[in-house]
């Protein structure tokens, strides 16, 4: 039986220079998607698929996201302090291992944004992850309907969910959507201070323990002022 995650990481410390001028007084995760912060948007789709605890790492204009979340109860949110430190995505996680425990948990970026299906694209997370045969399982966005995305794409994707990384010169259909599961046994022997945690995929990709699982719904990348128009708008198309 799959176990759903009871603990998750939001990365909640980027500077948000793309997201300007939006963000040159509050934080990017504290940037307003109709009508409610990115970071809310995040820590609901936790509190759908009942996580317990979320540990938000700050690091730019941190006070703003410590006073906003101090109220929440479901998830319970953990500050994971970053001002005087730059750690990267992957040091980020490394320094807050000891608030997430040793079970599975999952990964968010604060500035993803997703209409699910169905069925919640968490809970199809945790019932895909295979943690005999998984280190990593990321969601991924098919590239061509994705909103705010203009890139080549990340990885391409096997049919049993295994997941090749992108060339140089390549384009490939899908793109980390910002959602994931990881096992924090791969930290073991991770880098001290500042990597990223592509790093960390690429050594799980390494040893075929890195699967992705298609998106069931629409991605949004609200990653610039423009993106926040888009996103707005296709929230509420899909109430219309």
């Amino acid at each position: 039986m799959p176990t759903t995650p009871v603990s998750a990481m939001v990365l909640a410390a980027g500077l948000g220079l793309r997201m300007r001028p939006l963000t040159d007084k509050m934080p990017k995760p504290l940037v307003p998607v109709a009508g409610k912060p990115l970071l809310d948007h995040v820590l609901d789709r936790l509190a759908e698929v009942s996580v317990a605890t979320a540990v938000v790492n700050v690091h730019y204009l941190p006070d703003q996201i410590v006073q906003h979340v101090k109220s929440r109860q479901t998830p319970r949110v953990i500050i994971s302090d970053e001002r005087d430190v730059v750690l990267g995505t992957g040091g980020g996680v490394v320094k807050a291992l000891p608030l997430l425990g040793d079970a599975p948990f999952y990964h968010l970026n604060a500035d993803t944004m997703w209409l699910d299906g169905v069925q919640p694209n968490l809970a199809r997370l945790a019932e895909a992850f295979d943690p005999a045969r998984m280190d990593i399982l990321l969601l991924m966005a098919p590239t061509a309907n994705s909103i705010g995305y203009a890139g080549a794409g990340d990885y391409a994707m096997q049919t049993d969910g295994t997941l090749r990384k992108r060339k140089e010169h390549q384009v490939v259909p899908f793109v980390y959507a910002g959602a994931a599961i990881i096992s924090p046994a791969i930290f073991k022997n991770a880098p001290v201070g500042e990597f990223s945690l592509t790093k960390m995929f690429d050594a799980a990709n390494e040893q075929e323990r890195l699967f992705g699982l298609r998106l069931d719904g629409l991605w949004m990348h609200v990653g610039t002022p423009d993106a926040v128009h888009a996103a707005e708008e296709a929230l509420l198309a899909s109430v219309a």
